[in-house]
C-alpha cells in the first residue's frame, strides 16, 4: 500500500513503509522537515534515540532533508528550538518531546501555518494542526472498555492515584463508558498512602456491606456460647463474600504502589473471575509490578508491528529502541510520504489513516489521534497473552 496517494484506491490504512508513487528527483521540494528533541538533559539518551529513529525513516532516496534542533527538555528551549526550525525553512515539525514543550511551541509553529506532530501523550495540548502521536489513556481505555463489553462486563469502577495520569484515565473512563452505552462507572481516587488505598478501596467494593451479613451470623453462632456455634463461627469465616458491585475494576499505578494496591484487592475479594481487573499500557513493562496482577488486562500497541522497525534500528545504530522511539518512526514516515504536497491538513487527516510501526493511526482535524490497539493480559513466565487483536482499520471501530 505504500505506493499509494493519501485517498486513493485500496482498502486498508496506508502504509509508511515506503515511498508512494511519483517519488523521485524534486519530490521534497516543498522544504526541510525539522524535529525537536531533548538531545541534552535529563531526557538527552531518549532524545538521542528518537532522533536516530526520524533520521531512519527519512534515509529513502527523495525524502526531505530533517533539522534536528535541541529543546534542552524545557518549554523555554522548545520555543527556541521552533523559531530555528522555521528559520531554517521547516514546512514540517516532528515533535516537541513533553505536553509543557508541545505547548511552548505549538503557537510558534501555528503562527507560521505549519503543522506540528508532537510526541506529547496528553490530549489536552491537542488542538487543529496540532497533532498528539503518543497513546493517550483514552485511547487505551475505549479498548478496554470494547474488550470488556464484548465479553459481557458492563459494570466499570475504577481506582486510580489522584494524579494527571489518574485524573485523565477516570475521565477516559467516564466518556468510554457513556459512548457505549453503558452504566457510569463508580470512580475513586487515592493520593498513594496506605491508609488512603485501604479506605478507597474498602468503599469502593462495598467491602462492609458483602461481608456484613456474614459477620453478623458469626457473631450470632459465637453469642451461643456453645461447641457447635464456635464450628459455624469457623466455617462461615472461610465463606467467600459476594461479589462487588462491578465487574471490571481500572487501576492506574505502578511499581510499589500497585503491589500494595494488589494486595489490598486481595484483601477485600476483588478480583478474577468475577471482576476484570485493568490498567495502563505501562503494564507491558515487566519492572511495572503487574506481575502481582496476573490475567489484568493492558491496551497497547501490537507488538508485532514494530518488529521490522526494531530490526532495522538495531541494524544501523545497534541495540533496541525505546518504545518512545516508534513515534518519532512513524512521523519520520508521514513526513516523507506526505512531501510532495506539502502537508496540506487533507492529507494529514486522510480518513483512511496510515499504518505505522504501533499499528494504524488516523489524524483528526481537531488535533486528536484515533488509533487502533490491543488488549493484553498480564501473564507469568510465557509472556502476555493476546485477548483481543487490534481493529483492521478505522472503519472496524475503536
Amino acid at each position: 500500500m505504500g505506493s499509494l496517494a493519501p485517498g486513493a484506491g485500496g482498502e486498508g490504512p496506508e502504509s509508511l513503509s515506503g515511498m508512494p508513487a511519483g517519488a523521485g528527483p524534486g519530490y521534497a521540494a516543498n522544504g526541510p522537515v525539522a524535529i525537536l528533541l531533548p538531545l541534552t538533559g535529563r531526557l538527552a539518551g531518549i532524545g538521542q534515540a528518537m532522533g536516530q529513529a526520524a533520521q531512519l525513516a527519512l534515509a529513502a532516496p527523495g525524502a526531505p532533508p530533517l533539522l534536528t534542533e535541541d529543546t534542552g527538555g524545557t518549554p523555554q528551549g522548545a520555543a527556541a528550538a521552533a523559531r530555528t526550525a522555521l528559520a531554517g525553512g521547516a514546512r514540517l515539525i516532528l515533535g516537541p518531546l513533553t505536553a509543557p514543550e508541545t505547548a511552548a511551541a505549538a503557537p510558534i509553529a501555528l503562527g507560521a501555518g505549519v503543522p506540528m506532530l508532537a510526541f506529547t501523550n496528553d490530549p489536552s495540548v491537542a488542538r487543529p494542526g496540532v497533532w498528539t502521536l503518543g497513546i493517550t489513556p483514552g485511547q487505551q481505555v475505549r479498548a478496554l472498555v470494547r474488550a470488556g463489553a464484548r465479553q459481557g462486563r458492563t459494570r466499570f469502577a475504577a481506582l486510580l492515584p489522584d494524579s494527571p495520569l489518574g485524573q485523565l484515565m477516570g475521565q477516559a473512563l467516564a466518556t468510554a463508558t457513556a459512548a457505549a452505552s453503558l452504566p457510569s462507572p463508580t470512580i475513586r481516587f487515592h493520593s498513594g498512602s496506605m491508609g488512603s488505598i485501604n479506605a478507597s478501596a474498602r468503599s469502593l467494593s462495598d467491602y462492609d456491606g458483602r461481608w456484613g451479613p456474614i459477620e453478623a451470623q458469626i457473631r450470632a453462632a459465637r453469642a451461643a456460647g456453645t461447641v457447635e456455634g464456635r464450628r459455624q463461627a469457623m466455617a462461615l469465616r472461610k465463606q467467600v463474600p459476594p461479589p462487588p458491585p462491578f465487574d471490571a475494576l481500572l487501576l492506574a499505578d505502578t511499581g510499589e504502589t500497585l503491589h500494595e494496591l494488589a494486595a489490598v484487592l486481595s484483601y477485600y475479594v476483588v478480583g478474577r473471575p468475577a471482576v476484570q481487573i485493568m490498567g495502563p499500557s505501562l503494564w507491558a513493562d515487566p519492572a511495572s509490578g503487574a506481575a502481582h496482577l496476573p490475567g489484568a488486562w493492558y491496551a497497547a500497541a501490537d507488538a508485532s508491528a514494530r518488529d521490522a522497525f526494531v530490526a532495522a534500528f538495531a541494524g544501523r545504530y545497534g541495540g533496541t529502541p525505546p518504545g518512545v522511539a516508534d513515534l518519532a518512526y512513524d512521523a519520520g514516515g508521514l513526513a516523507r510520504f506526505l512531501a510532495a504536497n506539502g502537508y496540506q491538513a487533507a492529507d494529514l487527516t486522510a480518513p483512511r489513516g496510515f499504518a505505522g510501526t504501533d499499528g494504524w493511526l488516523v489524524l483528526r482535524p481537531d488535533g486528536h489521534v484515533q488509533r487502533g490497539l490491543a488488549v493484553y493480559a498480564v501473564g507469568g513466565a510465557a509472556g502476555a497473552r493476546l485477548v483481543q487483536p487490534p481493529p483492521a482499520g478505522p472503519g472496524a471501530g475503536v
